[in-house]
Formats: structure tokens, C-alpha cells, sequence
């Protein structure tokens, strides 16, 4: 999983896969109702500002800049409003539990113990195009 967290559930059960603990989820969750921001309306389209906790946006507001020592590392950009954050979650842990029944995981903490990852040079079917 990139730097920037998991932006589909198929990333989430990945890295719980290759053994995480843990997972950032920022960038799914963004422009939901529940996150910080107010919704804007931009080229007839309803969005919503999202910044990473490293970003320099995040620094000014919640510790009065970037420090001297420090280097601003995340991003602010302008999400696509998405409403209630619970078809998201629920779309989340509806592939986390296919994941575990397609490799005969019966928990989670089992996860890790019953993936196998392979290489593949093609992962877009063509099948239906």
C-alpha cells in the first residue's frame, strides 16, 4: 500500500494480508459528512476541503505553523462530497469478509497466515471491454 494510505477496500485487505495491524484510511474517508470541512460547490459539483495531518494546512490549524524543524509533507485538496460515511465502511468490511473467505480465514488476525501474493504483469481484465 502507497504512502498516502488505502483508497479501495481491495488495499485495505491487502495490507491486512501482508500482516498490518493497522491501516490509514484518510483518503476514503474524506468528504463525508462526519470529516472537518465545510461542502462547497465548485463547476455545479458539491465538494469538500481534505488535508493530511502532515500538511501544511493541518500544521497552521492545529499547532500555529510548520515548525522550523519540520517539513510540510502531506497535501490539502478539494473532494467530491460523499454524504454518510457508512456505506463506505460497510463497503470496507464487506471486502475485508470476502477476502477472508476466498483464503479460509475465519478471523482477521488469521488473515495474514492464509495469503499468499503473487506477482501478476496483468490486472485488468479484458474479458469484458
Amino acid at each position: 500500500v502507497q504512502d498516502g494510505g488505502c483508497s479501495c477496500p481491495g488495499d485495505v485487505a491487502k495490507a491486512f494480508g501482508a500482516g498490518a495491524d493497522f491501516v490509514m484510511l484518510g483518503g476514503m474517508f474524506a468528504g463525508h459528512d462526519q470529516c472537518a470541512g465545510e461542502i462547497m460547490e465548485k463547476n455545479g459539483k458539491k465538494m469538500k476541503l481534505f488535508y493530511g495531518m502532515s500538511s501544511d494546512t493541518a500544521m497552521k490549524k492545529h499547532a500555529g505553523g510548520v515548525a522550523e524543524y519540520r517539513a510540510s509533507e502531506g497535501r490539502t485538496v478539494e473532494v467530491p462530497y460523499r454524504g454518510d460515511v457508512e456505506l463506505t465502511i460497510l463497503d470496507i468490511l464487506g471486502g475485508l469478509r470476502s477476502t477472508c473467505t476466498y483464503v479460509g480465514a475465519a478471523k482477521l488476525k488469521e488473515l495474514s497466515r492464509r495469503t499468499t501474493f503473487i506477482r501478476v504483469t496483468q490486472q485488468h481484465s479484458q474479458v469484458f471491454s
